[in-house]
């Protein structure tokens, strides 16, 4: 029997590389370019072609807007001002209002097969195969001109993904087949090669799709990385390259795992969770040198602005020297004037200090628990591998096996810490993106407790998810990940062998779903829950001294859920176990 998730895993619509993208958008933008350069007297019009082909989105939805909203009508520019808001909103995955513009644009413009394809895009995305296929098949004849713009083997291969997500294997195969052939790319032949493997592997063909597996995983390993993130497209190419390795990864591991090899298995799947976090990590030091630019770019703008007060303050004493003589209540005024806004700027100093000093001993008192715990995990570390290594010479097998198993749980805590470290701190300096939307909680519980069986085996602790696939939230996806992998590592961390663990939801309020996460473990005073519960903890130590932690996780847990519109609660009796409560709405709120 084959694991369900395995064919959404191989679905997906196929990236062209920056190169490729660079080329054809380049030729695009050219061509589009020299359509409206007659009609760029229009500033609304001016201002929208520049931001969009500067890839400003917001500002090219602005003035775009501005245009439409003008006294003047022009059906020929209106296309155009459709498809830039179009291919923004798309930018900027909102896949809902793309459609819609580009559904505004007439079929006579002159680039309506690069809207069909777009639109043939987003119907995937929709999961609407047979709307995307009525799309994409009318490019298939294009003529030579027209395929300036688009890649006819990414339509082809687009085509035979939605034929398979509709279980038409025949029509897949023979889409595949046509988008193989010329194909370059060793990225576009990587999902070539999966959707392949994919094909026949749903057809129960495991001889003929595994050889296309290993292919797909095995020309991955030949794509190289740029060290350079920090450039737009380094940082593409790398992305694209990850998030291949990461998928023939991950694919290696379910096939391996239907195969009963649980070993290959295991070691394709730290292979695959190896490239997620060198993902996740290219991003964050890519956004971080993207802010570090914006703020270069804004420090040297106020240089600018500073120094153009101090010329208009140079030009204002010159005025008092020479109209001194008639001015002198003017002076007097002036200097009242002045006198109040250095009071007023003395305690908006003071305040700002204040708070500055606040936020100091926060910083202070987290860095201090935190290196604590840092050094003393490295510390056991250390210790841990002097007796491995003792251990190793005499060859004493079981003590290596617990020295080893000890090891991991050390790293495994550092790691989380560090990791909650990272969110808190993105939090607090506002550079965390949220986008609060349905979620369904059965499918989030599912996902994020799939990570943690082998802690939850290891531990000999039974574990059960009764969450209704029917309750829905309004939430950020990615802080209520966060939100679970902490309040399910603690259950863990606090509970004894042969205990167990619960997920489910309970209906206490017409407007809030709340999500409680239940363990047998050791439990709490009523003392600490209180503590625990208070908005001005920032970290608390535990009571349980064999435990490690700072605390940091549930005050990372208490924001993120706060900045979700959401409430927590704790329920907890010394020695019966907790209950972690998590109230979110079930309507959109106002945040």
């Amino acid at each position: 029997m084959k694991f369900n998730y395995l064919f959404l895993l191989f679905f997906f619509i196929v990236e062209n590389s920056p190169s490729q993208i660079s080329l054809k958008d380049s030729l695009l933008h050219h061509r589009i370019n020299e359509k409206i350069s007659p009609f760029l007297k229009d500033q609304n019009l001016l201002k929208a072609s520049k931001f969009y082909f500067e890839k400003n989105w917001d500002s090219t939805l602005i003035y775009t807007d501005k245009f439409l909203n003008s006294t003047k009508k022009n059906s020929y520019l209106n296309n155009y001002i459709h498809f830039f808001r179009g291919y923004s909103f798309k930018n900027k995955k909102l896949i809902n209002e793309a459609e819609k513009n580009f559904s505004f644009i007439s079929r006579d413009f002159e680039f309506f097969h690069v809207v069909k394809m777009y639109l043939g895009e987003i119907s995937i995305k929709k999961e609407k195969y047979n709307t995307a296929i009525s799309y994409l098949e009318k490019l298939i004849h294009l003529p030579e001109k027209d395929l300036l713009y688009i890649k006819l083997n990414n339509i082809l291969y687009n085509i035979g993904n939605c034929y398979l997500q509709l279980k038409d294997y025949d029509k897949a195969k023979k889409y595949f087949e046509k988008s193989f052939k010329n194909e370059k790319d060793t990225i576009e032949l990587i999902g070539n090669f999966s959707s392949i493997a994919n094909l026949y592997y749903e057809q129960y063909k495991d001889d003929i799709a595994i050889p296309y597996f290993i292919k797909a995983y095995d020309l991955s390993n030949t794509v190289k990385l740029s060290s350079n993130v920090s450039n737009t497209y380094d940082y593409e190419e790398n992305r694209i390259a990850l998030n291949e390795k990461e998928r023939t990864a991950f694919n290696m591991s379910v096939v391996e795992e239907n195969r009963k090899n649980f070993e290959k298995a295991l070691k394709y799947r730290k292979e695959s969770e190896r490239w997620k976090d060198s993902l996740n990590d290219q991003n964050r030091i890519y956004e971080v040198a993207q802010k570090e630019k914006e703020f270069a770019v804004q420090q040297k703008q106020n240089e600018v602005d500073i120094l153009q007060v101090k010329n208009e303050l140079q030009e204002t004493q010159r005025n008092i020297f020479l109209y001194s003589a008639v001015g002198l209540l003017i002076v007097l005024g002036g200097i009242l004037y002045f006198y109040r806004e250095k009071v007023k700027s003395n305690r908006i100093i003071t305040e700002q200090k204040e708070t500055l000093d606040e936020l100091n001993a926060t910083k202070d008192k987290l860095f201090s628990i935190v290196s604590h715990d840092l050094r003393s995990s490295v510390n056991a570390l250390k210790n841990s591998n002097k007796i491995l290594v003792s251990n190793l010479e005499s060859k004493n097998l079981i003590a290596l096996e617990d020295l080893l198993k000890k090891n991991s749980t050390i790293v495994n805590g550092a790691y989380g810490l560090l990791d909650n470290l990272l969110n808190w701190a993105l939090l607090q300096t506002k550079q965390q993106y949220f986008y609060i939307e349905k979620q369904r909680l059965f499918i989030i519980v599912e996902h994020v407790s799939y990570n943690y069986q082998p802690l939850l085996l290891e531990k000999e602790l039974s574990f059960e998810n009764t969450v209704s696939k029917k309750d829905v939230v309004y939430a950020d996806q990615e802080s209520l990940k966060i939100v679970l992998r902490n309040l399910l590592d603690n259950a863990i961390k606090f509970s004894k062998t042969n205990g167990s663990i619960k997920i489910y939801t309970r209906k206490t309020s017409e407007d809030y779903c709340d999500l409680v996460i239940q363990d047998t473990g050791l439990g709490m005073s009523e003392e600490t829950r209180l503590k625990l519960l208070e908005d001005n903890v920032l970290l608390n130590k535990k009571e349980h001294e064999d435990v490690i932690g700072t605390g940091l996780g549930l005050q990372l847990c208490k924001s993120m859920i706060k900045k979700n519109n959401g409430k927590f609660d704790i329920e907890s009796e010394l020695g019966k176990g907790t209950k972690m409560i998590v109230s979110l709405p079930k309507i959109p709120l106002n945040g």
